[in-house]
């Protein structure tokens, strides 16, 4: 793992181009390159045994040639995972610096130069990490490496890979933030990190306490994180450009559940173990927030945090108690383990009262349903505006992150009518489960405000190693939320 990625203007460094399958000779966008080089790039393509497919590397003096798989089926997504798997190969050569001319040999119709860049540097950046912060004495995992600068001898490539870089670091910082374990990682530790974001980026901070909180009326904030000696917060960031392009007021709302124990519907067995993943939706937007920060679209983004730990004592929440929303909407507990709902609906129907959204978009690793439904593969998208809805999934395309579609009609949420109260957070039957839980949120959006909900549990976290991420914490949800706010900024 390097130290840092970064771009920059290296005196030499190790050209890297890539080749598509099957390739038997250098390719004639390279006839220049080949003549500077002098012949590295055929020896490397013509070395024994590589054929060019996906993630394959051949080297030759201070070459190195990717492979790019099947040209009739490359996407973007082949383009970050060789970006990963040239990362390592310069890692293990002990190379700093790195000229990417991957784009040279890439048909136009999978990506522009600058895409092709950005999608390379992500591959590179979202590689590079690994939860290492409580390596002890004991250790054995090998230091850090030096620093890596990327360059391109085109203009287009070279923004590329400044902007994946950005967008990867983002992305690095929103795992580290879920990774984080939950006896350092408290809703207070949160707030703390976003007031040190905003202070090092230019974004404004604003910290809601209990004491706010309860004059506001937050009953679902405050319920959830009463059983905890470490007291719930709201944490608002945001980006204010000093000359918006357009009056769009992008909300984007994360649950921040820092330890979830189920409450007094306590989970059994193993159930409780990973737990302090269920802050992953905030932690997107932490990380979204980041990358906007940085990308500086010129659109008014807000970042909403909620953020409690749903433990258990003599004053937690308990099945059956009556609590009542800050717009005012009664909720009967069924289950205190349906804690995100809960701190999700004070996070929305504050946001509508007080930050005047014109879109609002939610993040959440709300239910299991979802995940026996759809799996790792893609998470699941409910949404009430057929504009959202192609802006959600264009910036879906863009990021690789992707979501699916879900019905919420008006016979899911009268399922969530309560006998007791105005509604119960988890319906006695599980039927329908994840769209359970968006159509409970559904009645904290204002209706005229365009919602979409996306339920991450299936894609915030792997259990295995990939090209690109190491098992633990994906951070999915960054790079479309900062597409998304791109996309506003130009439409």
């Amino acid at each position: 793992m390097y130290r840092t990625i970064r771009t920059g203007s290296p005196r030499r460094s190790t050209l890297v181009v890539g080749i598509f399958q099957s390739t038997r000779s250098r390719p004639a966008a390279l006839r220049e390159l080949e003549e500077a080089m002098d012949g590295d790039i055929s020896t490397a393509i013509k070395a024994p045994g590589f054929s060019g497919n996906a993630g394959t590397v051949s080297a030759s003096g201070q070459v190195l040639v990717i492979g790019l798989g099947d040209k009739s089926s490359a996407t973007m997504e082949c383009i970050r995972s060789a970006g990963a798997h040239v990362r390592a190969e310069l890692e293990r050569r002990g190379d700093a610096a790195a000229s990417i001319e991957v784009d040279m040999t890439v048909p136009g119709s999978i990506g522009s130069s600058e895409e092709i860049g950005q999608a390379f540097a992500e591959g590179m950046g979202l590689s590079n990490w690994a939860y290492t912060s409580h390596r002890g004495s004991a250790g054995d995992a090998a230091p850090a490496a030096g620093s890596l600068v990327l360059t391109s001898g085109c203009s287009d490539v070279r923004a590329g890979l400044r902007r994946g870089l950005i967008l990867a670091e983002a992305v690095n910082a929103a795992r580290e933030l879920a990774a984080t374990t939950p006896n350092i990682c408290h809703p207070g530790w949160v707030a703390s990190r976003a007031r040190k974001l905003a202070r090092s980026t230019g974004l404004h901070c604003r910290v809601i306490g209990v004491a706010e909180a309860r004059k506001l009326g937050m009953g679902g904030l405050l319920a959830v994180g009463q059983g905890s000696a470490q007291k719930p917060c709201l944490v608002i960031l945001e980006h204010r450009p000093a000359k918006p392009r357009t009056d769009e007021r992008l909300v984007l709302v994360g649950k921040t559940i820092t330890y979830d124990t189920g409450g007094y519907s306590l989970k059994t067995g193993n159930g409780m173990k990973g737990m302090k993943y269920d802050m992953c939706g905030g932690a997107a937007v932490f990380g979204a927030m980041q990358a906007i920060a940085a990308l500086k679209p010129s659109v008014r983004v807000f970042g909403v945090l909620p953020c409690a730990e749903n433990m258990v004592s003599d004053v937690a929440y308990r099945p059956d108690d009556i609590i009542t929303i800050s717009n005012g909407v009664t909720v009967e507990v069924t289950n205190t383990d349906a804690e995100g709902r809960l701190v999700l609906a004070d996070a929305l129907a504050y946001s509508c009262a007080k930050l005047k959204p014109t879109r609002i978009v939610d993040l959440a690793t709300l239910t299991g349903g979802v995940v026996v439904g759809l799996g790792h593969f893609c998470a699941g998208m409910w949404c009430n505006d057929r504009t959202l809805r192609r802006s959600i999934e264009a910036a879906s395309e863009a990021s690789g992150e992707k979501v699916w579609r879900m019905p919420l009609w008006e016979s899911h949420r009268q399922f969530m009518r309560s006998r007791h109260a105005d509604l119960w957070n988890s319906a006695p039957s599980r039927n329908a489960h994840p769209i359970q839980g968006a159509a409970f949120l559904s009645y904290f959006v204002d209706e005229e405000v365009p919602w979409c909900h996306l339920d991450i549990a299936g894609t915030a976290t792997i259990e295995k190693d990939t090209d690109l991420f190491a098992t633990g914490p994906t951070g999915f949800g960054v790079r479309l939320c900062a597409e998304l706010a791109a996309g506003l900024a130009t439409s």
